[in-house]
């Protein structure tokens, strides 16, 4: 069966649609910007160490993302889920106010 030059051009076109929405799909998600609500409303800060100690006391050196109950990465990922964050990445070395310490 021949194809004619536009049902060609058509079936590549199509291919190459195909091939962009798969790459899409992959794609990593949104980190989370210190300027979002939700972190906004978390008091989040992808550095834990610019944390400000007077705003936040209860706030520790040694908390960060990555040893939170909450962290959907493993521990040595730059940036990872969030279950307070929903589809967008954290960082490894922020922190927010629901910080909770890992069970054990």
């Amino acid at each position: 069966m021949l194809f004619s030059r536009r049902q060609f051009n058509l079936s590549l076109a199509l291919a190459s649609l195909s091939c962009t929405v798969a790459t899409r799909a992959h794609a990593e998600p949104a980190h989370v910007s210190e300027a979002d609500e939700t972190a906004q409303a978390l008091a989040y800060r992808q550095d834990s160490s610019k944390v400000d100690s007077k705003k936040f006391p209860h706030h520790a050196a040694m908390q960060r993302c990555s040893n939170c109950s909450f962290w959907q990465g493993k521990p040595d990922d730059a940036w990872a889920g969030c279950a307070m964050f929903g589809r967008k990445h954290i960082a490894h070395t922020g922190w927010c106010q629901a910080w909770t310490p890992l069970p054990g």
